[in-house]
């Protein structure tokens, strides 16, 4: 059965600085060259379920200036649904993201509209679009944690498949852990989750370096729900992916080799590519490996949104299938 991706998550405006190197804390590096586009982990994201072809999506925030005006246009062009994307008294959310010569970066977030994105607000929308089972219904964590917290819970007693990005990981506790069916952490997020666990229980040292054995962490808590796909995607960057479930050995997911100009948005392209899988009625195997690949791809262009690919460019690239 085919379905739905639902992006619950950020708008932003990238402005970004591309450079030989990134700046240490202090240090005032020149010579960088200047662009500007469209983001927001949320809205990004959508762009790339919807240009895998899937029907999308799209619940969260603008500003009520210049900025809102041309990010809502670019989601609208991509044929996202956004009858859920309000207009508030705020500025529009802003990235400032500093590029180096082979693709590593540094991100600032001003989340301006993105903070007003409330459970009201979360849930009304919701409603309106009738979720249901067959529906994949994708959170990230630029909006608050109880926005967040709201949407997976009125996408599960819908039926819907959930997935949480916790990016940024910091604040999301553990009952807004348990809602989600998938999380989907990097390397880094996951790290961030099992220091935050260990000091919650007391213990003096996390489980390391050792994705699957962070990854326990979060296994341990969705168990606890009634999940169904309860799993932990780690996405590890050029090393591709890890799926980590309770009944079955770690599936290690490789990338095919790239030429890497930018990997600002491959994450995101991830995500996307992981939700449109899922919503087409491909098992959590199959959609994080054409999500791997989707990434794979994305960072051979510059730009976040610009380097996501369609479903035809998708097909003919090496691991997709």
């Amino acid at each position: 059965m085919s379905g739905r991706v639902v992006v619950v998550g950020s708008v932003n405006v990238d402005l970004v600085a591309r450079g030989d190197s990134l700046p240490s804390p202090g240090e005032t590096v020149t010579g960088a060259s200047f662009s500007r586009h469209h983001g927001g982990k949320g809205g990004n994201q959508a762009v790339a379920a919807a240009r895998l072809g899937v029907p999308t999506a799209f619940v969260g925030a603008v500003g009520d200036d210049e900025f809102g005006t041309e990010a809502r246009a670019a989601l609208a062009a991509e044929g996202i649904d956004l009858a859920g994307l309000a207009l508030v008294p705020a500025p529009t959310g802003v990235a400032l993201i500093l590029v180096d010569a082979v693709g590593e970066n540094l991100i600032s977030v001003a989340s301006g509209a993105n903070a007003a994105v409330t459970p009201d607000v979360v849930i009304a929308a919701l409603t309106r679009l009738r979720i249901g089972d067959g529906d994949v219904v994708l959170v990230g964590h630029e909006i608050p944690t109880a926005a967040a917290r709201a949407a997976l819970g009125a996408a599960r007693s819908a039926g819907a498949t959930t997935i949480l990005n916790p990016a940024p990981a910091g604040g999301i506790d553990r009952v807004t852990f348990g809602l989600a069916d998938i999380v989907t952490p990097n390397r880094g997020e996951l790290a961030s989750i099992a220091a935050d666990d260990a000091r919650r229980v007391g213990r003096h040292a996390s489980p390391g370096g050792d994705p699957v054995a962070m990854g326990g962490v979060l296994l341990e808590t969705n168990s606890e729900g009634p999940g169904v796909r309860v799993a932990v995607v780690v996405t590890l960057g050029a090393g591709g992916a890890l799926v980590l479930r309770p009944d079955r050995p770690p599936r290690d997911l490789p990338a095919a080799a790239v030429h890497s100009i930018d990997s600002v948005g491959a994450g995101d392209t991830f995500n996307g590519a992981l939700a449109a899988g899922l919503a087409t009625g491909l098992d959590l195997d199959a959609a994080a490996r054409r999500a791997v690949a989707a990434a794979a791809l994305s960072t051979t262009r510059v730009g976040a949104r610009e380097g996501m690919p369609t479903s035809a460019e998708l097909a003919r690239f090496p691991g997709a299938t």
